[in-house]
Order: structure tokens, then sequence, then C-alpha cells
């Protein structure tokens, strides 16, 4: 039930029809009796910056999800960034900080990083490989330097992009070392692939395969099949793996702490969800 009393929480993109969040947020909140509620607004690119600001000035606003194709434009126009934001160079969820000013950060990474942690995988110490450079693979990067990895090797078949990270982690994270140029996966604890290869049949792999060891954990971002032709071959050799909506279903938690609201697990957010894949 929506009354005078709920919390909002714009949903903030262009077009609206294929977002789920609202699938996902609301029967949790409906469930615990949450009194907040996820709402669609569907706005252009060019009306987005006066439009964030107006939205922030409603009096029952409690926060923002954002999505295409604001992510990127949105860090020009906040108070405060913070750091996983600032090194992904763009932000999916923006909250009220003191006096009303906007600050925002990414969740992607984190929903990535909590879905490896949660398999019983380590993070601090580790060697990974991030193939990709764009929006969720500099998330990703960024919240594996949060989480203590001793390594991160980037590759992007744009090479300025991961050249560009790669200042960016070394910039906050100073004891990281940081590679770029190979997507070579021999040696590494975890690989992960943060391009689109998958989402079209006939694409190619995004790394050799061959070259990834038993022990490493594999990771895959592209949604359109729970087991890709990546993670396919990848099992195959006998990885463990993470598939692609569990970074979804992991970073839902990190935005309701991000919020101020009650949290969940990944695990509750798949049994309420009333959304397929």
């Amino acid at each position: 039930m929506i009354s005078g009393t709920t919390k909002l929480i714009a949903h903030l993109g262009y077009p609206t029809e294929s977002f789920r969040a609202p699938m996902i947020y609301n029967p949790y909140f409906e469930k615990h009796g949450i009194d907040a509620v996820v709402v669609p607004l569907g706005c252009k690119a060019q009306d987005y910056p006066a439009f964030l600001k107006l939205v922030f000035r409603l009096s029952n606003i409690h926060g923002a999800l954002v999505t295409m194709p604001h992510k990127v434009t949105t860090i020009a126009l906040l108070d405060e960034v913070l750091t996983t934001a600032e090194i992904a160079g763009s932000c999916n969820a923006i909250r009220l900080g003191p006096g009303g000013t906007l600050v925002g950060d990414m969740f992607d990474g984190e929903g990535f990083v909590r879905g490896v942690l949660r398999k019983g995988r380590t993070l601090a110490g580790a060697r990974v490989l991030v193939v990709g450079a764009g929006g969720v693979g500099a998330a990703i990067a960024a919240s594996l330097a949060k989480a203590g990895v001793s390594e991160l090797a980037l590759f992007d078949a744009h090479a300025p992009l991961a050249e560009a990270l790669g200042e960016r982690l070394r910039t906050h994270y100073p004891a990281l070392t940081v590679t770029v140029g190979s997507n070579d996966p021999a040696g590494y604890d975890i690989v992960v692939n943060a391009t689109p290869l998958g989402m079209k049949d006939g694409d190619p792999l995004p790394m050799d395969v061959e070259r990834i060891a038993p022990s490493t954990f594999v990771g895959e971002v592209v949604m359109k099949q729970e087991i890709t032709p990546f993670l396919a071959a990848a099992r195959a050799r006998g990885c463990d793996f993470q598939i692609g909506t569990d970074m979804l279903f992991e970073q839902i938690p990190a935005y309701l702490e991000f919020f101020g609201l009650p949290t969940t697990t990944a695990d509750e957010l798949r049994a309420v969800a009333r959304i397929a894949y």
C-alpha cells in the first residue's frame, strides 16, 4: 500500500520497459511492511540534469536508482562522489546527504564481489583478471580493489579504456598492482568476463578458456542466459563460477544498506521477485 508516508525511490532511466528493479524491491518491501516503493521514472537524456535536481526537491524522496543512459552523466551532477563511483566513472545510486546534498555510489561491482565472497572465495590477496573496462568492468574492478585483491589485470578491446581505468585504480589504491593489455587468463585466481560477448549467438569467447586453470573462479556479467557459452566452457574445465544475475541480486542488499533500509539476502530476493530470466 502506497500512502502519504511512503518513501519514494526513483528509478531513473530511459526507456523504462526493461526495468526489473521494481519487481524485486517492491515485493520485498511488501513482504516486510517497509513503507517504501521503487517507481520507474522515464527521463530522456536531454532532460535529466534538470529533472534530477527537481526529483530530489520532493519532500518524500528517499533516494534514486540510476540506469542507462544516465549512469555516467550523474557523476557531474552530484555533490559527493564516493570512491567506487569515482573509479568506475559512473553512478547507479543516489541518496540525500547533509543539507540536501546528493551523494552517489556504484553497486554493480559490489554485487559481483558479494557473490564471490558468498560462494566461499577469498578476495584479499587474490590475483584477478577483468576483461572489459567499460561501465560494468570498471565498477567490478573498483569493488575488487576495495575488497583487497593484490593484483588486477585489465583488458579491453579499446585499449584507452583499460589504460584510463588502470590510472584511476593506481591513484586511489597505490599499493595495488595494476597491469593492462593482456586477456591471457593463465595464473589468475579469478577471471571475469565484463564484456557483452555472449549476448549474441556466435559471439567469440572473451578469452582463451583452455588457459584457465580448473582451480580458477570464473565470473560472468551477461544475463541473457544463465549458462553462457563462456561459463559452459569454464564449467567443462572444472571451474567454479558465478552467473550474471548473481551480480544483480547480490547488489540489492548493498543498495538497501546505502539507503538506510532493512537489508536482506540475495536468496530471499530471488524468492520474492516477480520476474523470470
